[in-house]
C-alpha cells in the first residue's frame, strides 16, 4: 500500500476510535423489608406453685400451708380470656385452747374470666414486658384427709361442722396476677386469689363463710406466642447508565445549514413506588426523580402530571386517600426544589380507588407523566 493512501485511512481510524466508546451501566439493588406484628389469639398454660392461708381464729402463720395450681386457658382478644384450672393441696386450722392444730387436704376445680387491664387502658403493645390482670371465676372444691380434725373430736374438741370422708364444697374467688413477658411465648407470673368458700370448710362455726387466699409464682406458656409477625422483602433493582464522553473530532468544513424543525420529545412516564404506610422517597427511588428533573429541564415546554395511589389490601379508604396525596405531593415538592415551576406541575391522586398494577407492593406507588 503506498504511502499517500495509508495516511488518509490512518486519520480516518482516528477520528473513529472514540465515537465507539461502549456506555457504561450500573445496576444498583436494594432490598426492603417490612415488618407487620398483630396479636394473635392463643392456648396457654400456667403451672404455679406457692403458700396458702386459710382464715382461723389462732394466728395466721401457723395456718400457712403448701398450694399449687394448674391453669388451661385461651385468650380472644388483647384485653379478655378464660380459663380452667385445678388448685389447692393443703389446708390448716387449729383450737385456741388448748392450743391445737389440724391439717386436711383439698382440690379445687375453677372457671375464670381473666381481663387485662394494661390492655385495655393503655392498648396492646407486643413489646410490652409487665401486663397486669384481673380475674373472676367460681368452682368447686372437694375436701378429703381430715383425719386431724376426727382426732381432736374424739379427744373432746368440739367441732361444730366436723365433716370426714370426701366433702365437696361451692366456691367463688377474686384475684390478681401480673405476667413479666421474657419473650413472644414465656412469661413469669405472680399471682394472689382470694376464695370463698361454706362455713363447714374447716370443720369450724364462725362466720357466714370461711375464707382462703394463695400466693402463687409459676411460668405461662403461650402456645404459637402472643404477637404474629410478618415479614414482607421486596427487591428493587435500578440500572443507571453514563456514557463516556467522546473526545470531540476534529474540524470539519461547516456543512451547509438544514432548516430548522421544531422536534416534539417523547413524553417520560416515572414509577415512584413507596413503602407502606410511607410517602418518603427511598434512595432507591431517587434517580427516577433525577431522570424527571432532566427531561423537564431540557424541555421547557412540557408539563408532568403526577398521581399518587394506595394500595387497598392496606388500611381504609380516607386514610389511603390521604397516603396517596402526600405521596404525589412529595414528588411534586421535590422537582420543585430541584428548580422546576410549580405551573409546570399537576397533583393528582386516587387513594386506593383505582390500582394501575396487579400487586399490593407496586401499587404504593406515584406515577409521572409529562405531556
Amino acid at each position: 500500500m503506498k504511502i499517500k493512501t495509508l495516511i488518509p485511512s490512518l486519520l480516518s481510524l482516528a477520528l473513529v476510535f472514540p465515537a465507539t466508546v461502549a456506555a457504561q451501566t450500573s445496576v444498583s439493588r436494594s432490598v426492603s423489608v417490612e415488618r407487620t406484628v398483630t396479636f394473635r389469639p392463643s392456648l396457654f398454660l400456667q403451672p404455679q406453685v406457692g403458700a396458702g392461708l386459710t382464715v382461723g381464729e389462732v394466728s395466721a402463720r401457723h395456718l400457712v400451708s403448701p398450694a399449687a395450681a394448674l391453669n388451661l386457658g385461651y385468650r380472644f382478644t388483647p384485653s379478655f380470656g378464660l380459663r380452667a384450672g385445678l388448685s389447692g393441696w393443703q389446708a390448716r386450722g387449729g383450737w385456741v385452747a388448748p392450743l391445737r392444730y389440724y391439717k386436711f387436704d383439698y382440690l379445687q376445680g375453677n372457671v375464670d374470666a381473666m381481663l387485662s387491664f394494661t390492655s385495655l387502658l393503655c392498648g396492646w403493645n407486643p413489646d410490652r414486658v409487665v401486663d397486669l390482670y384481673g380475674f373472676a371465676g367460681i368452682g368447686l372444691a372437694c375436701g378429703f384427709h381430715n383425719r386431724g380434725a376426727a382426732d381432736l373430736y374424739a379427744e373432746g374438741f368440739r367441732f361444730e361442722k366436723l365433716w370426714t370422708g370426701k366433702r365437696l364444697f361451692p366456691a367463688g374467688r377474686v384475684g390478681l396476677g401480673l405476667d413479666l413477658n421474657v419473650s413472644n411465648s414465656v412469661a413469669i407470673n405472680l399471682e394472689v386469689n382470694a376464695n370463698i368458700l361454706p362455713d363447714r370448710f374447716n370443720s369450724r362455726r364462725g362466720s357466714a363463710a370461711d375464707w382462703q387466699y394463695n400466693a402463687l409464682v409459676g411460668v405461662k406458656y403461650t402456645f404459637g406466642g402472643r404477637a404474629r409477625i410478618t415479614e414482607t422483602r421486596t427487591e428493587e433493582v435500578v440500572e443507571t447508565v453514563a456514557s463516556t464522553p467522546a473526545p470531540a473530532p476534529a474540524p470539519q468544513p461547516a456543512p451547509a445549514p438544514a432548516p430548522v424543525v421544531a422536534a416534539t420529545p417523547d413524553p417520560m412516564t416515572q414509577d415512584i413506588f413507596f413503602r407502606i404506610n410511607s410517602s418518603v422517597i427511598s434512595q432507591a427511588e431517587q434517580p427516577k426523580v433525577d431522570a424527571l428533573v432532566n427531561y423537564l429541564k431540557e424541555n421547557p415546554g412540557t408539563t408532568v402530571t403526577v398521581t399518587g395511589y394506595a394500595d387497598k389490601a392496606t388500611g381504609y379508604p380516607a386514610y389511603n386517600m390521604k397516603l396517596s396525596t402526600a405521596r404525589a405531593q412529595r414528588v411534586a415538592d421535590a422537582l420543585k426544589a430541584a428548580g422546576i415551576q410549580d405551573s409546570r406541575i399537576i397533583v393528582d391522586a386516587k387513594g386506593d380507588t383505582i390500582q394501575p398494577f396487579d400487586t399490593p407492593q407496586r401499587n404504593r406507588v406515584a406515577i409521572a407523566i409529562t405531556r
